[in-house]
């Protein structure tokens, strides 16, 4: 346990053991993102097969902070942690400097005390501006108007030609729950493997609509060419997970899913649409810009033990090409079989 000491406040960290506590901080923390719930550390624990590490800053008998700590052992690039992975957001949520310090304080040594060799923070903000960090992805928001119709009208006329023609080509869409993830899942792994990407176990998906069923709806165009699933949070609607079958693009599939989704999120009465992180300049980013959405930069600072180089688990690392250009080449059964165990290994 870490202690900080000023002379106005004593501040303490430990390891969070009450869920109903952290929520009831995280629910009234200005820039908590969904992903800081208690519930998520059960998906990526029970998806996962990791150990996460909640840690919780008192000044008591208040909370004053809150940072959670997922930890991997990985064959391939060894003992390291991030806050938090597979997801877009995570990081330190706390009330002032001293609290944050002290949360940083007590990551530095937990990672000492594991052997891990560093802690990905992934924040939307600077919150250490002496830590490394990367600016290599971006977050697009789409504000959203009260109606439809508003809504329709400010869009870029490809964009509505795009949505006509996928109407016109017979796709439907469909909104729904749990019964929905299989023909996800069915969408989602094959374009992974033609992406040459790992892809997650459908366990993943069960772990997110068994203990956050009530934020996340499954998307899907009836065709079976795309699908997608959204989670919310407050006046935010997100779209983290979208995959669409590359023979069927040319009825433009991506754009009725997205349209489906953003009149979803006006029905519901979301202020925002966050597309998800991209790479700037890259076709996503281009596409997701298109629907007048704005890039918001994204910071992923780097707590590091005993190292001064940062991680690179991108696919742009050189030595993960060859693995991508083989894995697009796998039978899809055995892609699927073995991606599972390789992608808990990629945050």
């Amino acid at each position: 346990m870490v202690t900080i000491t000023t002379a106005q406040a004593r501040t303490t960290v430990s390891i969070a053991d009450d869920g109903a506590e952290w929520n009831a901080y995280v629910d009234r923390h200005a820039d908590a993102s969904g992903y800081h719930a208690w519930a998520w550390r059960h998906v990526f624990e029970q998806a996962f097969g990791h150990e996460a590490v909640y840690l919780v800053a008192r000044r008591e008998p208040h909370v004053v902070g809150v940072l959670p700590v997922v930890l991997f052992r990985s064959t391939l690039f060894g003992k390291f942690a991030v806050s938090l992975p597979f997801v877009n957001y995570g990081g330190v949520l706390a009330d002032d400097d001293q609290a944050s310090e002290a949360l940083l304080l007590e990551a530095r040594s937990l990672l000492s005390r594991r052997g891990a060799r560093h802690l990905e923070l992934r924040h939307r903000l600077r919150h250490f501006p002496a830590l490394p960090a990367k600016d290599h992805k971006v977050t697009l928001l789409l504000d959203l108007p009260s109606t439809e119709e508003a809504c329709w009208q400010g869009l870029d006329r490809k964009v509505r030609n795009q949505v006509r023609k996928a109407e016109k080509s017979g796709l439907t869409a469909e909104i729904g729950g749990r019964s929905l993830l299989p023909e996800f899942y069915a969408v989602f792994a094959r374009n992974m493997r033609d992406l040459g990407t790992p892809v997650y176990s459908p366990r993943f998906f069960d772990a997110i609509c068994a203990h956050v069923e009530s934020r996340v709806r499954v998307v899907l165009l009836r065709l079976g060419s795309e699908a997608g699933i959204t989670h919310t949070h407050r006046q935010v609607m997100e779209m983290p997970w979208a995959s669409s079958l590359k023979e069927r693009r040319d009825l433009c599939p991506n754009n009725l899913l997205y349209w489906t989704v953003i009149r979803e999120a006006i029905r519901t009465g979301h202020a925002v649409l966050d597309f998800g992180r991209s790479t700037a300049d890259e076709g996503p980013y281009l596409f997701k810009l298109q629907w007048g959405a704005h890039p918001e930069q994204l910071w992923w600072e780097y707590c590091l033990n005993g190292t001064d180089a940062l991680p690179d688990h991108s696919t742009k690392n050189p030595r993960m090409q060859t693995a991508i250009a083989l894995w697009k080449r796998l039978p899809l059964p055995v892609a699927s079989f073995i991606g599972p165990h390789v992608v808990r290994s990629i945050p």
